[in-house]
């Protein structure tokens, strides 16, 4: 990389997330979601939830956000909606993995929002468009802080919650997903080179719906940890 001082602009800084328990932080490279992975929210966006190839999507790695964090009300939209999910923290390297290597690159686990302009993606949808302006905008990706896999091993079964103003919207387990952990990452590394700081988003269950500016956002996995957010006015 050449000296800071010959870069026409300063170098962006890198995103991060904190690690649990730790003074270390997790520097965020790529952020990439798999879409339907639970049967009963495959359902509710109007598709077939059979273990069909899972498909992926992107947010840039500098959308995410740490827990705690006040998001205002994206532009360009009136239908923003929340998504739970489990998230993994990858710690090395590989392409073209089996499950089982795969599942030795995994760093940690935490807990996420996958924050999507529903009505910018359903437009997309219909016209046969790219996703991006609805699921890879400034700050979509909030997240918890990544607890290490050396602590908890790697979750298999748990409940996914997500509360919003104390009310109980989301509520799954982990041990639902459509397509395991393991086999999300390898097959994922068959299409791109998995790298580490990259954070993977698993997927979110039914009941994901709108929020408005003022609500307060709770997602939690049990054994992992939780994120909350605040809605607030542009």
């Amino acid at each position: 990389m050449p000296q800071s001082s010959l870069y026409v602009l300063p170098p962006p800084a890198t995103p991060c997330l904190a690690i649990d328990g730790s003074e270390q932080f997790f520097p965020v490279r790529r952020i990439y979601c798999v879409g339907r992975n639970y049967a009963e929210h495959a359902r509710e966006m109007g598709a077939d939830p059979s273990r069909e190839a899972p498909f992926f999507f992107m947010k840039p790695g500098d959308a995410v956000v740490a827990d705690g964090a006040r998001l205002a009300y994206p532009g360009q939209t009136q239908d923003l909606h929340y998504e739970a999910e489990l998230v993994v923290a990858i710690g090395g390297s590989g392409e073209n993995l089996s499950a089982e290597q795969a599942k030795a690159l995994v760093f940690g686990y935490a807990v996420g929002l996958d924050m999507t302009r529903r009505d910018l993606q359903a437009q997309a949808k219909k016209g046969g468009k790219p996703w991006d302006m609805a699921k890879g905008f400034d700050r979509s990706a909030p997240c918890s802080a990544i607890v290490p896999a050396a602590r908890i091993g790697h979750p298999s079964a748990g409940r996914i919650q997500l509360h919003q103003n104390g009310e109980l919207r989301q509520d799954a387990d982990i041990a639902d997903l459509i397509w395991s952990v393991p086999e999300l990452l390898a097959n994922l590394s068959s299409f791109v080179r998995l790298e580490p700081g990259d954070l993977v988003f698993t997927g979110t269950p039914a009941g994901v719906g709108p929020c408005v500016a003022g609500d307060a956002l709770v997602a939690s996995v049990d054994g992992v940890g939780k994120v909350s957010v605040q809605i607030v006015e542009r």
